[in-house]
């Protein structure tokens, strides 16, 4: 092994779309820097210099939509402008849910409407914590009323090659395959 640093190695990460109503107007902003914090809660680690941040801080709600593939271009456009200048909401069919504030797209596979819970204040970034109260799904991903992440086809983000990414093919079961050694070494 060759040590190359404090470098965050947990990429690829999936890319999102984070909503939130800024001044009265929906605005969405691409994030790949999302955890899950528990079965219920997300958080966002969003630079304090950006648009979106005041939005959230001010209605108590955001979305997470997860992109596909076939969103990549938009999804990048939302990345590179900023929502002080650009509307990026013309680009997407919006939808409202259970929150009413929290704006959603309708292109995306799934979204998650949040409630935030607290904000961890970091030097340079805000990390949001958000409670999921509802998830929307297009009817077409879903395989015996679950979300089949291949047929969502989540548009992944690397920070090392700063590019976007698919996802490959299922390769086993969680919770099955490490019995294969259980039942071996016992």
């Amino acid at each position: 092994m060759q040590p190359i640093g404090p470098v965050n190695a947990l990429y690829p990460t999936p890319t999102t779309l984070v909503g939130a109503l800024v001044n009265g107007k929906p605005n969405f902003i691409t994030i790949a820097h999302i955890g899950i914090m528990t079965l219920n809660h997300i958080s966002l680690g969003i630079h304090k210099s950006h648009y979106t941040n005041a939005g959230i801080k001010e209605n108590k709600v955001f979305s997470v939509c997860l992109p596909s593939e076939d969103l990549i271009v938009e999804t990048d456009y939302c990345g590179i402008m900023t929502g002080k200048k650009t509307d990026k909401a013309v680009i997407f069919d919006i939808f409202y849910g259970d929150l009413e504030k929290a704006p959603m797209i309708r292109e995306c596979p799934v979204c998650m409407e949040c409630r935030l819970e607290r904000i961890v204040d970091f030097t340079e970034h805000d990390v949001f914590v958000g409670d999921v109260v509802q998830t929307h799904v297009q009817p077409e991903v879903l395989k015996e009323g679950k979300i089949d992440i291949g047929k969502v086809k989540p548009l992944l983000f690397d920070m090392a090659s700063k590019g976007y990414w698919s996802l490959g093919p299922r390769v086993g079961n969680a919770w099955g395959e490490g019995k294969k050694l259980k039942r071996k070494l016992q």
